[in-house]
């Protein structure tokens, strides 16, 4: 393993830590750091992001798996779009929600930057969105 996929691994440990405050903490005080409430980044992509937003997106699913606390979705989707906003990349955070087989509510959540799904795209057809957070770098 090179130092520079080493380092993207602890970054990631990182921030899925941080993703697991933000989980513990009241979510209306969380919201002003996600972006803009109801709106949307762009499908649009940058050629340049691709492999950033690859290895971003391995790492997480990577450490998440080696984590001391519960790395779920939310925490994943929280951790992955703090690292693409200190690269200056833009993402939307995506919240739904749906029933179980047992009609029990149930919730996940997604992160996209561009046409490419970073976490959480495995199901997410299922849930129906009920928030979504754009993280406009810039703006």
């Amino acid at each position: 393993m090179n130092w520079k996929t080493k380092v993207l691994l602890i970054e990631s440990f990182y921030y899925l830590g941080v993703g697991r405050y933000l989980k513990t903490i009241p979510f209306s005080k969380v919201v002003p750091t996600l972006g803009l409430q109801m709106e949307e980044t762009s499908y649009d992509f940058e050629s340049t992001n691709k492999k950033t937003l690859a290895s971003i997106s391995q790492a997480i699913h990577l450490m998440s798996k080696y984590t001391l606390w519960e790395s779920q979705c939310l925490v994943k989707a929280f951790a992955a779009m703090k690292m693409l906003e200190k690269r200056g990349i833009e993402s939307t955070l995506y919240l739904g929600t749906a029933r179980d087989e047992f009609g029990n509510l149930i919730a996940h959540a997604w992160l996209r930057s561009g046409p490419f799904y970073i976490t959480g795209s495995e199901g997410k057809e299922k849930f129906t969105v009920v928030g979504k957070f754009a993280k406009i770098i810039g703006g």
